[in-house]
């Protein structure tokens, strides 16, 4: 039996397999008017294809929980009612696939309101369909981008009600699994980092006080959220900074709390929060991060980043280093990567009755 292909239980939530699909920005829905931040063809296309693939959990992109927290104008969004109606579709039909449905639910902070990375990805100034960002401290991101406004305590308070509301339309929805984005230099990775964090007050200076706001948003995630319902979090275990950055040991020591705070996965990523960080990109590189939460923390696991090979896969799984591994380029270039993996691993993997005439 493939380790990959086990089904892998979570609270009440069995999913069929621990092959996932990360979230990924598609950078296309309407950036005004009434369907603004609504799916479309396009994303029912795009999440349906890897749930027809065999993909046991599937991930929307990045889904923004008020309109200053997207990341372009053409983000999906969850803070009204047609935007939930609209993923109702969605989810109906990867369950019907066997797949779990599962949306990220996210802030941008700094890094909001630029253009789709096809048009360069720069900042999008007011009159060009942008906004004025958000974030702990007034600190750009990067070169021409603009200064954020830093966040007061009541708007803190609003941005974490914001996340919850969002977790309760996503029950709404369909979702099975709500996971927080706390990763790749976005709002909560933000108040995590040294680097991106100067605050003085409750929310800013030691370890305790920047993982407050992460904490904060967490509960009252899960305070809406069913309690037979997983919750996952995904965080940037290092800044790839050698000082003054957030590091892997704080990814450990913010794990063993999150699990404290009734989260059941945590989605290992990294970096995101420093423009031009150096990274050693190569295949499974962030895996060792993952595998020392697994580890130490003793909090369940899914590994990311550049995770193309099923062999490659299935040792990350049965050499318990993650619980699961999440794809998202590979799953691009091959929708039924789920089902080449499995008849590689002597395993099997869901395939609709239309499609029986191909096994």
């Amino acid at each position: 039996m493939s380790a990959l292909f086990e089904p892998c239980t979570l609270r009440s939530l069995t999913v069929a397999n621990r092959v996932w699909m990360s979230p990924m920005c598609q950078y296309s829905a309407a950036a005004e008017g009434p369907e603004q931040g609504v799916p479309t063809d396009w994303h029912f296309q795009h999440l349906a294809a890897r749930a027809v693939g065999g993909a046991g959990l599937i991930f929307t992109e990045a889904t923004a929980v008020s309109p200053e927290g997207r990341i372009s104008p053409y983000d999906l969004g969850l803070w009204n009612d047609a935007q939930t109606e609209a993923f109702k579709r969605i989810t109906a039909f990867l369950k019907d696939q066997g797949t779990v449905p599962a949306i990220q639910l996210a802030h941008a902070g700094r890094k909001a309101a630029t253009d789709a990375p096809w048009n360069g990805g720069a900042p999008l100034g007011p009159d060009e369909g942008g906004w004025q960002p958000v974030a702990p401290s007034p600190l750009a991101f990067d070169e021409g981008h603009p200064v954020p406004t830093e966040l007061t305590a009541e708007r803190i308070r609003e941005v974490t009600e914001q996340f919850a509301a969002a977790a309760r339309r996503a029950l709404d929805a369909g979702f099975e699994v709500v996971e927080v984005h706390g990763a790749h230099g976005y709002l909560v990775n933000e108040f995590l980092s040294p680097y991106s964090n100067h605050r003085t007050d409750e929310y800013g200076g030691s370890f305790e006080n920047r993982a407050r706001f992460a904490l904060e948003v967490v509960d009252a995630v899960r305070a809406v959220w069913p309690k037979d319902k997983p919750l996952f979090f995904r965080i940037s275990a290092t800044d790839w900074l050698e000082e003054g950055g957030w590091t892997d040991d704080d990814t450990v020591r913010l794990s063993a709390l999150l699990k404290e705070h009734g989260v059941d996965v945590l989605d290992v990523s990294t970096g995101g929060n420093v423009p031009g960080a150096r990274i050693p990109v190569g295949p499974g590189y962030q895996v060792p991060f993952a595998a020392r939460v697994r580890n130490e923390a003793g909090l369940a696991v899914a590994a990311v980043g550049m995770i193309t090979d099923a062999d490659q896969a299935e040792k990350i799984v049965s050499g318990g280093e993650a619980d699961a591994v999440l794809l998202g380029r590979e799953l691009l270039r091959d929708p039924y990567w789920p089902r080449h993996a499995a008849e590689a691993l002597g395993a099997s993997a869901h395939v609709p009755d239309q499609y029986l005439r191909s096994v």
